[in-house]
């Protein structure tokens, strides 16, 4: 089967690949776009992703049947096998092709080495919007392990900053059963940073998901879990400026006030034994 070679469109890579080997070939270096039989490919030693979600690939099938592979996928010669070729970025559109029972695919083809594959393959899937965030975290640290970046370095391959990638590599410490959620969707990432730090993170997430918490709200879980407690109640304790502003206002009222904080912002909640003095309370609020 025939295959032609055209020019590669221009790739996002380069920049990142150069920030992590100084001296690696040029998105374009040895590069060649192509068409190739779906049976010449194979997944590559080099794979960062987990597993694949039956139904979205599904859905990329569906798409594929209707317009085809609009994205090359990326690849290198396999070493050692003429006509065989690696997959770098994409085994996810390759797999989708051979479900919509295409025979040939476009494939962009790299001359790269083990190391430099690793590199493409783990900041080609980084620059994917479908990853979950503990898949994102154990990319970085992928990266941090293999090429001694700093934070800031890896930011840079990868099209991030600095902070999005330290709060992102947090996640990895929460316990497996958290992560395992996150993973699932079934939390957040903005759930699972609210848990990083605190004393228990497997059962404030059981909380989570039982009483439907949204982020705003896990926060403000979370953040009453970090406050002292009371060993008499073991109930958060209360600081001397919450404090003394609930007496305040309990005297300028003459009702009970207590105050909640949550995160940045909180409630105020003021207790009526009756009606009447729910009026005068209305009244006084009113300026009646």
């Amino acid at each position: 089967m025939s295959s032609t070679t055209r020019k590669p469109p221009p790739s996002r890579l380069g920049r990142g690949l150069s920030a992590l080997i100084p001296d690696a070939p040029s998105s374009q270096d040895g590069a060649a776009l192509r068409t190739l039989p779906v049976e010449a490919l194979e997944p590559g030693p080099f794979q960062p992703r987990g597993g694949m979600d039956k139904a979205s690939l599904e859905e990329l099938a569906d798409s594929i049947r209707e317009h085809g592979v609009l994205q090359p996928i990326l690849a290198r010669a396999k070493p050692g096998q003429d006509g065989r070729y690696q997959i770098i970025g994409g085994e996810r559109r390759w797999r989708a092709a051979q479900a919509a029972q295409l025979h040939e695919v476009p494939v962009l083809v790299r001359d790269l080495g083990d190391r430099e594959a690793m590199a493409v393959g783990l900041v080609e899937n980084l620059q994917r919007q479908d990853l979950n965030a503990i898949e994102e975290a154990e990319g970085y640290r992928r990266l941090i392990d293999e090429f001694g970046l700093t934070q800031d370095a890896l930011g840079q391959a990868v099209g991030k900053s600095r902070s999005h990638v330290a709060n992102t590599l947090r996640l990895l410490t929460l316990p497996g059963t958290v992560r395992d959620l996150v993973g699932n969707g079934v939390l957040s990432a903005g759930h699972a940073r609210a848990l990083v730090g605190t004393k228990d993170p497997g059962r404030l997430a059981a909380q989570i998901v039982a009483r439907s918490l949204n982020v705003r709200q896990a926060e403000a879980l979370a953040a009453a879990e970090n406050r002292p407690r009371d060993p008499a109640t073991n109930r958060p304790k209360r600081d001397a400026d919450t404090a003394a502003l609930e007496r305040d206002l309990t005297e300028r009222l003459g009702l009970r006030v207590t105050v909640k904080q949550q995160g940045k912002g909180g409630e105020v909640v003021i207790r009526y034994g009756d009606l009447d003095q729910l009026d005068g309370l209305v009244r006084l609020l009113g300026g009646g």
